[in-house]
């Protein structure tokens, strides 16, 4: 018997497809919100982090007597990796490959509105203003993608198909990659930002990622280059890109995720004419739910197999290496 233990948030519903699980002779189904994942925990086998943000875990985790694998439904799972478990023999696995393609179509659409003018063009229109101007061109222009997992090389192959060229920056410099023309190591990312028109970060948030775009980063990219961002907010220091944007070191930046969500309303980013602002969307097309729960159910065949996932995260690093 195979006990796993849904933690969902109140007020969203959990897919027949997960639900469905429960009628099986073999699986003990739980269903929990956080203030009460501390009693369900005993006894638990997996553990599907449906609520995918919660940190209810944290401070439950030494009720977990019989845990051995943990699925977020998300790709970041900074939220997740407290010590405990980072030491513990618990496998982790997270949504890998749900969000890649539709993140890099949403990094094109903010590329896109920037290299041509469209929140421009929308506020003519709006005052009905015949006003013509020259645009961008994407093909040679160039891009750093902060980041090297899937979601950045999924960006990667987007932009390439229409001659951007793409740098990334990882955890260690390489060259002969794939999907880059070369890989930086992110550490130095400062030196190497000369010449680039689009910065993206798509960066997972580790120790060594967090506030890693800093007021040094945006120093040293070009005046008229544009940040993007659908990694982590935490990976910003957020008061150096107020401060890039407004005394235009930078040209602009579009914006999915922010260290505070929602971002409050008097924030000054959202005043800002070179700033386009989204509420951490970016990877939320139509039927995304589904997909996450296919994924989970192709997993848990797998565990319950006793086949070999086909990703883990490495808790150390706190990403799929």
């Amino acid at each position: 018997m195979t006990v796993l233990t849904i933690l969902n948030r109140p007020g969203t519903d959990v897919p027949a497809l997960l639900t469905d699980l429960g009628n099986r002779e073999d699986v003990e189904l739980r269903i929990v919100a956080a203030e009460e994942l501390g009693s369900a925990l005993p006894g638990t086998d997996v553990l599907l982090l449906w609520d995918f943000f919660s940190t209810a875990l944290a401070s439950e985790f030494h009720r977990a007597d019989s845990l051995s694998w943990i699925h977020a439904a998300a790709a970041g799972v900074d939220s997740l990796l407290f010590d405990e478990l980072a030491a513990s023999e618990v496998v982790v696995t997270n949504a890998r490959g749900v969000f890649d393609r539709p993140i890099a179509e949403f990094v094109l659409n903010y590329i896109l509105m920037q290299a041509k003018a469209s929140v421009k063009s929308l506020k003519d229109q709006r005052r009905a203003v015949w006003n013509r101007r020259s645009t961008r061109d994407l093909a040679g222009s160039r891009a750093m993608i902060v980041g090297t997992g899937a979601i950045g090389r999924a960006i990667a192959r987007v932009l390439t198909a229409l001659d951007v060229r793409v740098t990334g920056a990882g955890s260690r410099a390489r060259s002969g990659d794939p999907d880059f023309d070369e890989v930086v190591d992110s550490a130095r990312l400062v030196d190497h930002l000369t010449g680039f028109d689009w910065v993206i970060d798509v960066a997972p948030l580790t120790e060594q990622t967090r506030g890693l775009i800093d007021a040094e980063v945006f120093a040293a990219m070009e005046p008229d280059a544009c940040f993007i961002n659908v990694g982590r907010g935490d990976t910003v220091d957020t008061a150096a890109l107020v401060a890039a944007l407004e005394t235009h070191s930078i040209a602009g930046a579009c914006l999915d995720v922010f260290d505070t969500e929602p971002l409050p309303a008097k924030h000054p980013l959202w005043q800002m004419d070179n700033v386009i602002i989204t509420p951490h969307m970016s990877g939320d097309t139509d039927g995304w739910r589904m997909r996450l729960a296919e994924q989970f159910h192709a997993l848990f065949e797998d565990y319950e197999a006793g086949r070999a996932f086909t990703h883990t995260v490495d808790k150390q690093r706190g990403y799929v290496r």
